[in-house]
């Protein structure tokens, strides 16, 4: 297993994420998005295991509102690789695989 966490330090969900993983001594990447985003390759895959870009932007975000997005024509893959603070977090990835939000069901069937 390959598991990789995009998300902030600040965001619950992104903290009980870790925890999950944590407790069940499974090794995982974390990756802070006020640092890093994800990569066009990263969020393409993201994409097309999430079913779409429109399940990965937080349109109820302070980011969303702050960037005035709700009345902007946009183009959201553009938008999500400039600002990845857009993102719903925690994006749990693991090869191919991969969740928006807390999912420790989904998780579970991992191992």
């Amino acid at each position: 297993m390959n598991i990789q966490i995009f998300g902030t330090k600040k965001c619950q969900d992104t903290k009980k994420a870790e925890r999950y993983f944590k407790e069940r001594k499974l090794p995982f990447q974390f990756i802070d998005l006020n640092i890093k985003g994800l990569s066009k390759g990263e969020l393409d895959r993201v994409r097309a295991a999430v079913g779409g870009l429109e399940n990965l932007i937080d349109k109820t975000g302070k980011e969303y509102a702050k960037r005035n997005l709700k009345y902007l024509v946009h183009n959201v893959e553009e938008v999500l690789l400039e600002h990845p603070l857009l993102l719903r977090t925690p994006i749990v990835r693991n090869g191919a695989k991969a969740t928006v939000g807390y999912c420790p069901e989904v998780w579970g069937s991992w191992l």
